[in-house]
């Protein structure tokens, strides 16, 4: 959507467009923000490339992935909370190409089945099928752009005897909603995102304990006290789990949150990234082009501080390589590009470090080309700021207000805590309780509700 997006601002200032074919296997755009209930195959044999799940809400401030050229301001047309649900801003980023008018070089429900690429004609050959019909069809490109991300194939570890566990096991990417856990003893094995957002669903959710097994280290959030952390899981008997520091307990349930794979299906190996969950992966210059080819992009192949607006950068510099309007240095200077960020990279010492550091990453695309510039230092003291919220209340960072760096808005205080936020619809989120409930007594009833004057 980024890429369609950057091409399409070009053709609004008069440049000429490329013939332009992007493929999407889903019956809809997306991406990740395209939710469906279940994760196996769909009507049509294909698997679900989400990772989405019901409730789930915006895990940082949406002041840190607004787009400059399309602000929440302008979206909804007043000030809404900082930490939207998943309905919410598909909304937004939905808005924004719908008012582009891009759809019409989208080929919805076609998978890309496989790719080759012609050194000496130095063109791509891809193969695509209609997923619904079976028909497959044959195109030749002069640029190829992957940006499917890289969300949406498990990494998924073994244990011993977890063959043997009677409960039910399942990776993030399986997970479509705690609700199930009410009363459970749940096992999260992983100390990231997936692990803090899905635990803390649990809790809200009623599991009646969470247990986080780490790799590399606890995550040290003030956790509610249903809630531990134990080092990483040697083995389990049974429904029972034995802990690196000698500890064991039993569960109900376990999830894995354990990350995700670079994983290219429709790509030749020579032209795949291959990465661990990285801020910036090698080989590829400026984290967008691939050194050997450069007539192949990748967008958001990194992990990522930066979402949205990050996509847009890199989508802008890739358009503007592809045109022709941006020359590339030859390989070796790409190289020691490279090298230099990489060492970079290597060198960071915290959190607060990858966050000035993806900065000066997005910093530096957004000056090669005219993507409307925001002040990315503010935004990079809005990442420590929700870092140090999170450490500080993990279950009510979500209810703080922060204040876009593009328009100046501050966001509105949302009508209920998240920690009592059921309903996660888009109608609910702008239009708060039902006309037919006294929120007065609402209030009474539950202090953690918060009224504003709207409502």
């Amino acid at each position: 959507m980024a890429q369609l997006r950057a091409f399409e601002a070009a053709r609004a200032k008069g440049a000429e467009m490329p013939e332009i074919v992007c493929f999407e296997k889903q019956s809809d755009w997306g991406g990740q923000w395209n939710y469906t209930w279940h994760t196996g195959m769909d009507g049509t044999g294909e698997t679900a490339h989400s990772s989405m799940y019901r409730h789930l809400w915006s895990n940082g401030p949406k002041e840190c992935l607004e787009f400059s050229d399309y602000t929440f301001d302008e979206h909804f047309g007043r000030p809404i909370s900082s930490f939207p649900p998943r309905e919410v801003l598909f909304d937004y980023i939905a808005g924004r190409v719908e008012k582009s008018d891009v759809r019409k070089y989208i080929q919805f429900n076609t998978a890309v089945r496989w790719v080759t690429y012609d050194k000496s004609s130095e063109e791509f050959t891809l193969v695509s099928q209609d997923v619904n019909t079976g028909e497959s069809k044959t195109y030749i490109f002069d640029k190829l752009v992957v940006s499917s991300g890289h969300f949406s194939t498990p990494n998924i570890p073994e244990f011993e005897g977890i063959n043997t566990f009677p409960g039910e096991v399942l990776h993030a990417h399986d997970f479509r909603g705690a609700e199930r856990f009410g009363g459970k003893k749940l096992l999260m094995i992983g100390s990231s995102y997936s692990a803090e957002d899905i635990g803390m669903q649990a809790h809200k959710m009623g599991a009646a304990s969470i247990t986080m097994s780490y790799r590399s280290g606890p995550m040290g959030y003030d956790w509610p006290s249903t809630t531990v952390e134990r080092p990483l899981v040697t083995r389990f008997e049974g429904s029972t789990a034995h802990f690196a520091d000698g500890t064991s307990d039993e569960f109900d349930a376990v999830i894995m949150c354990t990350g995700y794979l670079h994983k290219y299906p429709f790509l030749p190996s020579e032209l795949a990234v291959k990465s661990a969950n990285v801020l910036y992966p090698g080989n590829l210059y400026k984290g967008v082009v691939w050194q050997q080819n450069t007539n192949l992009f990748y967008l958001g192949a990194q992990d990522q501080y930066y979402t949205f607006n990050m996509f847009d950068a890199q989508a802008w510099f890739a358009r503007d390589v592809m045109t022709g309007k941006i020359t590339l240095p030859p390989a070796d200077q790409r190289s020691v590009d490279i090298k230099s960020w990489l060492d970079a990279q290597d060198a960071l010492a915290d959190h607060d470090a990858e966050a000035d550091f993806q900065t000066d990453y997005v910093r530096e695309l957004i000056q090669a080309t005219d993507y409307p510039e925001f002040d990315l230092d503010a935004v990079s003291t809005l990442f420590k700021d929700w870092m140090r919220h999170k450490s500080e209340d993990i279950l009510g960072y979500r209810d703080k207000a922060h204040r876009s760096v593009i328009t100046g808005t501050m966001a509105e205080v949302h009508h209920t805590r998240w920690i009592n936020a059921m309903d996660d619809s888009l109608e609910r989120y702008l239009n708060g309780p039902s006309q037919n409930v006294d929120t007065n007594a609402m209030a009474t009833l539950d202090p953690n509700i918060i009224l504003t004057k709207e409502r």
